[in-house]
C-alpha cells in the first residue's frame, strides 16, 4: 500500500483587530459628549454642589472664617415674602404670556400676507433684550411722559407687579403664539371636517375638537412661562428694581440685592430656595398637564 503523505497543517494565525473596527471604537460618539460634560459639571454640578454646603454657613464679605449655622439663614422673614411674590409674579405671566399668546395664533391662523408680517411684528419682542424692554416701558409709564398715563403705574404698591408681569408677557406672548400655531397647523383637517358633518357649529368645533388637541402645546407654553418667570430678573430690574416698598422683590432681585450687600452665605441659601422651588413646582406641574394630555 502506498503511503498517503499528509501535508502538515498551517500555524494557526492570531486574531486581529480590524482597521474599521479598531477606528470606530476610538471614535465613538459617545468621546464627542466628554467636553459637555466637563463644562456642565465645572459650571453647575460643581456649584450646585457648593452652593447645598455654604448656604448653612455665615459666609460673608465681612470676615475671613467661615462657621456652620444650620438654618439660620431661611429664618428671614423677607426671604418668605419674597418666596411670595415670586410665585404671584409666576402665576399672571403664565396666565397673562398664554392668554395673549393663544388669542394671537388664533387671529393669525390663516396664511395671509398681512397675517405673515404680523407674526414677524409679534416675535421680534422675544429676540429683544429684556433690560431693553424694561427701560422702554419705565419710560413710556412715566405720568405725563410716553403713553401719558397721568397715575404711577410703577410707583402704586397695588398694581405694579401686575403692570410688570404684563411686560414680562408682552416680551414672550411671541413665542408662546408661535408654539400654538404650530400645533393648530398639525391638526388633521380631516378631524374638523368630521365634525362639521357631524353639524358641530365653527365655534363647537374649536373649543369641543381642536383646542383639546393643543394640549401638548398647553403644556409646554405653560411650563416654560411658569419656569422662565421664577427665574426672572431683567425685567424687574429695569422697570422697578423692586420696588414700590418691594412690592416686586422677587426672589432673583432679593439675591442680587443680598449678595451685594456682601451677605454671601444669606444670597446662597436663597438661591438654594429658589432651586427648590423651581424643581418643586415644576415636577407636579408638568406631571399634572402631561395626564391632561393622556385624557383628552
Amino acid at each position: 500500500m502506498t503511503a498517503v503523505l499528509q501535508r502538515p497543517a498551517p500555524p494557526a494565525v492570531p486574531a486581529t483587530r480590524s482597521p474599521a473596527r479598531s477606528i470606530a471604537r476610538r471614535t465613538h460618539p459617545l468621546w464627542f459628549l466628554i467636553p459637555a460634560f466637563v463644562l456642565l459639571g465645572v459650571f453647575f454640578l460643581l456649584p450646585t454642589l457648593f452652593n447645598f454646603i455654604y448656604a448653612f454657613t455665615d459666609w460673608s464679605s465681612f470676615k475671613a472664617a467661615i462657621n456652620p449655622v444650620g438654618f439660620d439663614n431661611f429664618s428671614d422673614l423677607a426671604l418668605l415674602s419674597a418666596v411670595r411674590i415670586t410665585l404671584v409674579y409666576a402665576a399672571l405671566v403664565a396666565i397673562f404670556q398664554n392668554v395673549f399668546g393663544f388669542g394671537l395664533a388664533v387671529l393669525l391662523e390663516r396664511d395671509t400676507t398681512v397675517n405673515r408680517i404680523l407674526r414677524v411684528a409679534f416675535l421680534i419682542p422675544v429676540l429683544m433684550s429684556a433690560l431693553a424692554v424694561g427701560y422702554v416701558f419705565q419710560a413710556l409709564f412715566k405720568p405725563g411722559a410716553g403713553l401719558g398715563f397721568e397715575h404711577a403705574w410703577l410707583g402704586d404698591t397695588t398694581w405694579t407687579i401686575v403692570v410688570v408681569a404684563l411686560i414680562h408677557a408682552w416680551k414672550w406672548m411671541g413665542l408662546s403664539m408661535l408654539i400654538y400655531l404650530a400645533g393648530l397647523k398639525t391638526i388633521p383637517a380631516e378631524v374638523i371636517e368630521a365634525a362639521h358633518i357631524d353639524g358641530a357649529s365653527r365655534w363647537r368645533s374649536f373649543w369641543s375638537v381642536r383646542f383639546p388637541l393643543l394640549a401638548p402645546a398647553v403644556t409646554f407654553n405653560v411650563a416654560t412661562a411658569l419656569l422662565g418667570s421664577m427665574n426672572g430678573f431683567d425685567i424687574v430690574q429695569a422697570t422697578t428694581g423692586g420696588g414700590p416698598a418691594r412690592t416686586t422683590e422677587i426672589l432673583n432681585i432679593f439675591i442680587y440685592r443680598t449678595f451685594g450687600q456682601g451677605l454671601f452665605a444669606q444670597a446662597t441659601a436663597m438661591s438654594l430656595v429658589l432651586f427648590l422651588l423651581v424643581a418643586l413646582l415644576a415636577f407636579p406641574v408638568i406631571t399634572l398637564l402631561r395626564r391632561r394630555e393622556e385624557v383628552l
